[in-house]
């Protein structure tokens, strides 16, 4: 089987299933005929970037990173809106200055939120570098990270 059909059929499974150990992904894998080493399996959790999350029930299941629960992406919007400190346009960038230490988790909530008109950011210590598709989205970008901080 090719590496992203597996792939493919992991995230299926950890949808549907709520699979705690890669033990039970293997067990789950096997029963749709697929043999595959811990290693392998190792490694396909990382490509994906998986994570374990908490369920409800008070266990912990592999998740994607895409699969945020509300709560993670209100506690981001929280955390955003009390460490900018303030926000410029500078051609296709917004440049956000945080409180020393607070620019990577802010950079990480605009990422997890998928802002509209958002590339990429790069976060240093207290300082984010947003860069927006098109020059002519800057505006609307910028306001759109700016309700975050209402």
């Amino acid at each position: 089987m090719r590496k992203y059909t597996r792939q493919r059929l992991i995230l299926d499974l950890i949808e549907n299933y709520d699979i705690e150990t890669q033990e039970e992904l293997a067990d789950h894998l096997f029963k749709k005929g697929i043999e595959i080493t811990q290693a392998t399996i190792s490694r396909d959790i990382k490509e994906l970037r998986l994570v374990k999350v908490l369920t409800p029930n008070g266990k912990y299941k592999y998740a994607t990173m895409d699969s945020q629960y509300e709560g993670v992406n209100e506690r981001l919007k929280k955390i955003f809106k009390s460490s900018v400190i303030s926000m410029d346009k500078a051609e296709n960038l917004i440049v956000i200055k945080t409180l020393p230490g607070a620019a990577q988790i802010c950079a990480s909530a605009i990422d997890n939120l998928k802002i509209d008109g958002v590339a990429g950011t790069i976060a240093g210590n207290d300082t984010i570098f947003v860069a927006v598709f098109r020059r002519d989205m800057v505006d609307v970008t910028y306001e759109n990270i700016q309700t975050l901080l209402k």
